[in-house]
This record gives C-alpha cells, structure tokens and sequence, in this order.
C-alpha cells in the first residue's frame, strides 16, 4: 500500500528533527513507541538502525513501515509525498 504523506505524519517528522540527537543517541533511548499521533505509533530501533512505525487506516488495520534519519529530514521538508507500506503480520 502507499500511503501519501499528511500533516499528522509530517509533525512527527519534525519532532524528530527538532530532537537533534545523533544516530548513537537514537539507539540510547531506542523506543517502538516514543512517537504517537491518532494513527501513528513508533521510534527507533537500533537493530534496524531506522525509525520504524506502525500507521492504523480507516477500518484500524495495521500497516508498517520504516525509514532512516536522511528521509525524516526529507519528509519534515515536504519534499517525499508517499512511503511504501507493508501489511503487518500477526
């Protein structure tokens, strides 16, 4: 599924850059959860060296995905409008 990029996930974005941390300070505090909106729930993960997330849609399944710092800095700039999406697995 591709899910086309919104304010909600754009905020998170920025909050993750206004953090200003470091990939090595990102593992320090490696959080699934760290970051939660109405359909939104992630953080960094350290073995995946990424920030991976879940999206909930309309009918509240669940969709993941994951992207690296470089591209929360893209999205935080508006300049990505779709990520790739992969049904979760249960």
């Amino acid at each position: 599924m591709n899910l086309k990029i919104n304010q909600e996930f754009k905020n998170i974005c920025k909050e993750i850059i206004n953090e200003n941390k470091s990939l090595k300070e990102w593992e320090e505090i490696e959080s699934d959860d760290l970051f939660q909106s109405q359909s939104f729930c992630g953080g960094f993960d350290g073995t995946e060296n990424e920030f991976c997330f879940s999206f909930y849609d309309n009918e509240n399944k669940e969709w993941w995905f994951q992207l690296p710092i470089e591209e929360v800095q893209i999205i935080a700039k508006g300049q990505l409008t779709s990520l790739q999406l992969t049904e979760a697995i249960s």
